[in-house]
């Protein structure tokens, strides 16, 4: 049976890349003495968000993103460990940067990159929001450790069931999920906090529909809106951390195929376009006929 040893990470991502780039080092550290394979980060993590934690992407300093990159890889090798890196990509010619993760692998190469998808754009009150900054990705990002098939999404995709389905076509075994649920997102009646309640329930029916495991992370810089926790295939939060603390949740994600699938006997005819179970009645007028008693 395969296992990966996930460490889903979580500390406040402030507007200083400096700060970031510390509490990433060190949790990167604690990752390594507790035997984990890989480390999970947060939406923008080592950059910042831009409008949240940041006032744009322009005001970004390169070249201290790109030093802080490489430190993180550096670590990475040194530690043997794989990272999953939230920042922020530029792009060329006047384009807005993409809102992204890097799959940093445990010789502390960058092997791979998720750009957001699904950035979202102007709401009711007209507010303009994430498409104001970034510019949306346009692929899946699927990728192996230890033999174990993993993807990556970015916050407001889990919207969006597609990209999940997408995901399971390949294959994927465990999915790591960074959001940024935090600091902006106080409302003025703060007597219903949406994002507590739709996050981790999200998360347990995509993990469900699809049975596969989800390490969900966010950042803590205050308030944030619900700490980061593990899902695993049949829909169970195995584990949650403590809010608005840095801190690590260390997962076994075992391969298993014996939690509970409900879909699973269906799931594949489903996800070719036969949207029933079993056989479908043909020739019976009273099946067709749909207002006869």
């Amino acid at each position: 049976m395969k296992t990966l040893r996930v460490a889903t990470a979580q500390f406040s991502v402030e507007a200083d890349i400096a700060h970031n780039r510390s509490e990433i080092l060190k949790l990167m550290e604690r990752a390594s003495d507790e035997q984990a394979d890989v480390i999970h980060f947060s939406e923008c993590a080592l950059s910042g968000y831009a409008g949240v934690d940041i006032p744009d992407c322009d005001t970004i300093d390169w070249t201290s993103l790109t030093i802080a990159t490489h430190a993180i890889m550096q670590r990475a090798r040194e530690l043997k460990l794989w990272v999953l890196l939230g920042s922020t990509h530029r792009l060329s010619n006047g384009n807005r940067p993409h809102n992204s993760v890097y799959v940093i692998d445990s010789r502390g190469r960058i092997i791979n990159r998720y750009d957001k998808r699904f950035c979202t754009g102007t709401d009711g009150r007209k507010r303009t929001l994430d498409l104001q900054y970034y510019s949306p990705g346009n692929r899946h990002c699927v990728f192996r450790i230890k033999g174990v098939t993993c993807g990556l999404l970015i916050c407001y995709d889990y919207r969006f069931p597609e990209l999940y389905r997408d995901l399971k076509r390949e294959n994927v075994q465990i999915l790591f999920q960074s959001f940024h649920n935090a600091r902006s997102t106080v409302v003025k009646d703060d007597s219903y906090n949406i994002w507590k309640t739709i996050v981790p329930a999200t998360m347990s029916c995509r993990a469900a529909e699809n049975y596969f495991w989800i390490s969900a992370n966010n950042s803590q810089a205050k308030p944030s809106r619900w700490a980061s926790f593990a899902v695993r295939p049949d829909g169970q939060v195995t584990g949650q951390l403590k809010l608005h603390r840095a801190d690590l949740l260390l997962t076994e994600m075992e391969l298993r195929n014996d939690f509970f699938d409900a879909a699973g006997p269906w799931r594949d005819r489903a996800m070719q376009g036969q949207l029933h179970s079993g056989c479908v009645v043909t020739g019976d007028d009273r099946s067709d006929d749909v207002t006869c008693l």
